[in-house]
């Protein structure tokens, strides 16, 4: 049997080429390989390497950048040479390689990048695992929005990337190197923030070149590859979001056998941000997916589910479990699966646990009044009845089933009443 730990210090040789041709027509594109002058994990020798890996060991890969060539097909204009985020990302930007960056630490990056390009008007911080966020928010500072997104699923950002989009600084960088993360990348990082990350040797720390003209990216179309296991390939325009501001919303009205259903309750000016808010963070989630957002925070995500009521579910379930564990770190500095373990060896007093368990309920982890989102439409009602039992205050989804009216009536009979909108657009990401 292989030795797994060997597997995952181990960077492969690739084989693919240095240059890749793409020919639309009677358009090219042309990509270059990058690689890195790496320090040698061993010997500290600077060796020019690739990505480590793929997904797995023992995959082969490759990152390549635009050199050349832009693309127009029908009325679109894709984006064009020169304008590189993670692909453009030089051997200075490598501040630090860490134990040197595979294939799903630039994608963390990238996606991350995906949901905060909407997001530069204020500090925000988005902490990706497995191409998902765990946690998203936006602060009136830096600091306070990583410790809003770290807060959000402490349990699942041990292990992730963080990407934010200021500068990173010494009090960001503080609490940052409290945790366990493998990559942080940001545009570029304040004075005296090196001596305090570079203490976690195996963090990859990563400068964004054009990180401050990413919303610039916002409106910009990429060629999006999918191939399948035949070695054919699915093209297809990159999706854009068009919610920019509560005017691009709808509101809720659907008929039905002849009737016309209205939602009664118009959205506050809170409600209205958090669902520009959430409805930005839903572009980098895989499908099906559900989330609850409140303040500019995620509370729960439910991501890549076969069902709507499902999926709305799991997000809940989550919520839970992150809100209970934020208060027992807060109160123990443990997490609460170790105050059970500590409870269950009789090491701390069950009273403890029981009082976070029922603030936890007091707030139904954290969802009582967030605003619930959802990439495509609720095709029936059970899953909207999901977030009006945990007590969202609105709902935000495309719209379009046949059975809208089940979702306005449950919103409509809910005491107190809550608020729907349409986005009018879908948000599938696979």
């Amino acid at each position: 049997m292989a030795d797994f730990k060997q597997m995952y210090k181990t960077v492969m040789e690739d084989h693919f080429p240095e240059q890749m041709t793409i020919q639309f027509g009677d358009q090219t594109l042309v990509y270059r390989k990058r690689a890195w002058k790496i320090p040698d994990e061993k010997t500290g020798e600077l060796i020019e390497k690739g990505l480590r890996y793929g997904e797995n060991p023992g995959q082969e890969a490759a990152l390549y950048e635009l050199v050349n060539g832009n693309l127009v097909l029908g009325r679109c204009e894709f984006i064009g040479a020169g304008k590189g985020l993670v692909s453009a990302i030089s051997e200075e930007d490598m501040i630090q390689s860490g134990k040197h960056p595979g294939k799903i630490n630039f994608t963390d990056v990238d996606n991350a990048l995906n949901i905060l390009k909407y997001m530069m008007d204020r500090p925000a911080a988005a902490i990706m695992k497995h191409n998902n966020p765990s946690g998203v928010a936006v602060g009136a500072a830096l600091v306070d929005a990583y410790d809003k997104a770290n807060t959000a699923d402490r349990i699942a950002a041990f292990g992730g990337a963080l990407v934010v989009n200021r500068p990173l600084d010494r009090a960001t960088a503080q609490m940052v190197s409290e945790n366990y993360l493998e990559v942080v990348a940001a545009p570029e990082y304040e004075e005296g923030t090196m001596e305090i990350l570079k203490s976690r040797k195996n963090l990859r720390i990563v400068r964004v070149p054009r990180m401050d003209r990413l919303a610039e990216y916002r409106n910009a179309r990429f060629v999006d590859f999918k191939s399948l296991i035949d070695g054919g390939i699915v093209v297809q325009q990159s999706s854009l979001n068009t919610i920019a501001t509560k005017k691009d919303f709808g509101k809720a009205t659907a008929t039905y056998k002849g009737k016309t259903y209205v939602i009664e309750r118009e959205p506050t000016e809170e409600e209205y941000a958090d669902m520009i808010f959430g409805w930005a963070v839903e572009q980098g989630v895989s499908s099906n997916s559900v989330l609850f957002v409140k303040k500019g925070v995620t509370v729960g995500i439910g991501t890549g589910e076969q069902d709507r009521v499902g999926v709305a579910e799991i997000a809940a379930f989550k919520a839970y479990t992150k809100y209970a564990d934020a208060l027992c770190f807060r109160k123990y500095g443990i997490p609460y699966k170790t105050l059970e373990m500590e409870i269950e060896n009789g090491r701390r007093d069950l009273a403890g646990k029981k009082e976070i368990d029922h603030q936890t309920q007091e707030a139904r982890g954290g969802i009582k009044g967030s605003v619930m989102i959802s990439d495509a439409f609720f095709p029936f009602r059970d899953g909207v009845d999901v977030g009006i039992k945990e007590g969202v205050t609105a709902v935000a989804h495309p719209g379009g089933s046949d059975r809208d009216f089940e979702s306005i009536q449950a919103c409509n009979e809910a005491r107190p009443k809550v608020t729907m909108v349409f986005t009018g657009q879908r948000a599938f990401k696979h």
